[in-house]
């Protein structure tokens, strides 16, 4: 009895390790691992796979050079919140009902990774979520509450609240790291979301940048002087231009002493370096105590223009650096994808929430449909099925995540997403992709800079946009002859054509998107209700 019940036990011993095997052979072969790499505000322009004028980032550089660069990826509404509430869910703003930062996410919504973990994913987060400290379908997280911090950051879990020393870019990969060591499930494919902070206002750098990169100076952008002569009251009026609104001691970093001696207006923002130890910020202050007294030299002599360039290289010198820490962390975890072998199976996407303005128009922040707000990095390796080094140009957005990762998984989508599989681009079939035009919706209004709500249509040859609420404003831009949009031609006679096709198109995409003025004065309505707005 005893040598069959032996007998029975290793046949079904055996069995068992075999069926686990064979899982994990199926899995490898039919459903790629994902890796959603996402970083916040960092601007295409601060990617040299994009451009190399400001920075080099070699790591970031490497997932285009081993896959495919988008050059035409734009967002749905350019702003933190709701575009990573676009990404989770497939859909719209006006529909997920997060339309801005104020508005709380609704639970009810069925997102990408609650699909995939049902499918039998593993899935976890790390980094910044933005919103909500408990977000669905993932079995692991550590996620920074709201917008979290430089240095020594808290971070929400499942277990509760944790604080971590150090500098949060280095803490998200470790973090990382750690849970692929230790607590993966190897027999399932993973989801990952590796989702970086910076270079999220108020862009302070790790040590090992901030030393260098302060002694950098960097190229002018053609419109950091920009008039806004032929754009209306919506570009004119908006509180993000530097000189004007870029805080000296906050975003500059110059002592609130200096500022003070030198009896200049300067708005309060939280003191983000009460967070830093003693050790750390001993070593921050050798580097911007000198920098501050360096401008109580030059502030006295300094005119609009010298100041207006002074800052912007200050906002470079602070951004710029930490993107090199995010592009260094991104190199580690692609390396140790590599060291462990699971690269050739996994499928690895950088994005940003957005674009950003590195001084274009003379601005900082984002939320414009214009194109440096507008357009975001994407670059995407998938190995055996994207040709390494390719250039892609067609029409995509941050609406099309949900439904590219459900069909990798073999994962039917719901039928209320609102995107476009990126699929059929990825795999060299681009005959199977049909959009000629991407629709956009910006409703925050009054906030934080002062952008007024404005929705619009691009196609890759125009830009069409209508601003609305307090003020009734259209603007057209020749994207091919006109890459800076300083020409408004909206009322140039030779554009009438071009401008009644387009809102013909503008009206279908509302209609199929399901957006609407009846739904815009709803959203309207909450804010006068709440207060926000008269």
């Amino acid at each position: 009895m005893k040598r069959l019940t032996v007998l029975v036990l290793f046949f079904f011993g055996n069995a068992f390790f075999s069926c686990s095997e064979a899982l994990k052979e199926t899995n490898k072969k039919v459903r790629p691992n994902i890796v959603f790499i996402m970083s916040d505000d960092h601007a295409y322009q601060a990617i040299s796979a994009y451009s190399d004028q400001l920075i080099q980032t070699p790591n970031i550089d490497r997932i285009a050079k081993e896959g495919m660069l988008f050059t035409n990826a734009s967002v749905t509404n350019s702003i933190c919140a709701p575009s990573r509430a676009v990404i989770l869910t497939g859909k719209h703003s006006h529909i997920n009902g997060k339309i801005d930062n104020r508005s709380p996410f609704d639970t009810t919504n069925v997102t990408f990774p609650q699909l995939l973990q049902k499918a039998g994913y593993e899935t976890a987060m790390f980094g910044k979520l933005h919103f909500g400290n408990n977000p669905k379908g993932f079995d692991e997280f550590k996620i920074l509450p709201g917008q979290g911090d430089y240095y020594n950051p808290v971070f929400n879990t499942q277990e509760g609240d944790t604080t971590v020393t150090g500098y949060v870019t280095d803490i998200i990969t470790d973090l990382t790291i750690d849970w692929f060591e230790k607590r993966r499930d190897t027999v399932k494919p993973f989801l990952l979301m590796y989702l970086h902070k910076a270079p999220h206002r108020s862009w302070m750098p790790a040590k090992r940048h901030y030393k260098q990169f302060t002694q950098k100076t960097f190229p002018l952008p053609e419109t950091l002087f920009d008039d806004y002569e032929t754009r209306g009251e919506a570009a004119n009026t908006a509180e993000m231009n530097i000189l004007k609104h870029m805080t000296l001691i906050y975003d500059n970093k110059v002592s609130a002493k200096v500022v003070e001696d030198l009896n200049i207006e300067d708005r309060k923002l939280p003191n983000r370096l009460v967070r830093m130890t003693e050790m750390q910020r001993a070593s921050w202050d050798s580097i911007y105590n000198p920098i501050s007294e360096e401008f109580r030299r030059m502030y006295p002599s300094m005119s609009d223009s010298t100041l207006m360039v002074w800052k912007y290289q200050r906002y470079m010198q602070d951004y710029l650096g930490t993107i090199a820490a995010v592009d260094e962390n991104v190199g580690r975890l692609l390396n140790y994808l590599d060291e462990e072998k699971l690269s050739e199976n996994t499928i690895v996407v950088y994005t940003s929430d957005q674009g950003f303005y590195l001084g274009e128009h003379g601005w900082f922040d984002k939320r414009f449909m214009y194109e440096e707000s507008f357009k975001t990095p994407l670059l995407v390796k998938w190995p055996n099925v994207i040709t390494p080094g390719t250039t892609e140009d067609e029409m995509v957005q941050n609406l099309d995540f949900a439904q590219t990762f459900l069909e990798v998984a073999r994962i039917i989508p719901p039928d209320d997403m609102q995107g476009e599989s990126l699929v059929p681009l990825l795999s060299g079939q681009k005959e199977k992709w049909d959009r000629d035009a991407v629709y956009y919706h910006y409703y925050e209004y009054p906030a934080e800079h002062a952008v007024k709500r404005h929705y619009g249509i691009a196609t890759k040859e125009f830009k069409l946009m209508h601003f609305y609420y307090d003020v009734d404003e259209w603007e057209l831009y020749d994207r091919k002859n006109d890459p800076n949009e300083v020409n408004n031609i909206f009322a140039d006679p030779d554009y009438i054509q071009v401008v009644a096709e387009l809102k013909q198109k503008l009206k279908e995409l509302r209609v199929k998107y399901q957006d609407s003025d009846e739904l815009s004065n709803q959203y309207i309505k909450i804010y006068k209700d709440n207060g926000w707005i008269e």
